[in-house]
């Protein structure tokens, strides 16, 4: 659970980039994953206590970075930020509140769509928030470098509202195969 793992820590944070999702985005880079996953492109990351504490000024910057028009909307990665939930949830919701949907939220996680499913409250709460989920594991078995947004072909891109709505994985219609 988020609550007994998570120190509220971010690893780091780039706005206006292009690589974390589609068009440019601002992307939080929070502390802490449990899955260690080998072959991790963040390993520095996976530690609760890397980074800095998450803090207001932090999430208006954020904000702030949002508000320009060429910016297509915000990235959860990190570290695992279903284990972070007490910081995702509360940016995910004022990024609702500031841009409604004009701003759109993606998430990295290390959890399968069909585990987030059967997990706690928090975890489904930030999902809810969330517009595309990147799900699965990084398998280094499986890594292919020409993948659209995935390091590893078990990963999938969700279309989480859809998916929420008809209860079934519904994959992104703009998946380049």
């Amino acid at each position: 659970m988020a609550k007994d793992l998570s120190l509220q820590y971010v690893a780091d944070y780039k706005a206006f980039n292009f690589v974390d999702g589609e068009g440019v985005r601002c992307s939080l880079y929070v502390s802490g994953c449990l899955f260690h996953c080998p072959g991790c492109y963040n390993v520095a990351a996976q530690n609760f206590h890397y980074g800095q504490p998450y803090t207001q000024a932090l999430e208006d910057q954020i904000i702030e970075d949002m508000r320009k028009p060429y910016v297509q909307g915000l990235t959860l990665l990190g570290g695992e930020p279903f284990l972070n939930t007490q910081v995702c949830i509360k940016l995910c919701q004022r990024v609702r509140k500031e841009f409604g949907h004009d701003k759109d939220i993606w998430s990295w996680t290390g959890y399968k769509w069909e585990e987030l499913m059967q997990e706690s409250y928090d975890k489904l709460k930030l999902l809810s928030l969330i517009d595309i989920l990147v799900d699965g594991r990084f398998l280094e078995d499986k890594k292919d470098l020409t993948l659209q947004f995935r390091g590893s072909s078990n990963q999938r891109i969700i279309e989480v509202p859809e998916s929420l709505q008809q209860n079934k994985v519904v994959i992104w219609d703009r998946l380049v195969h």
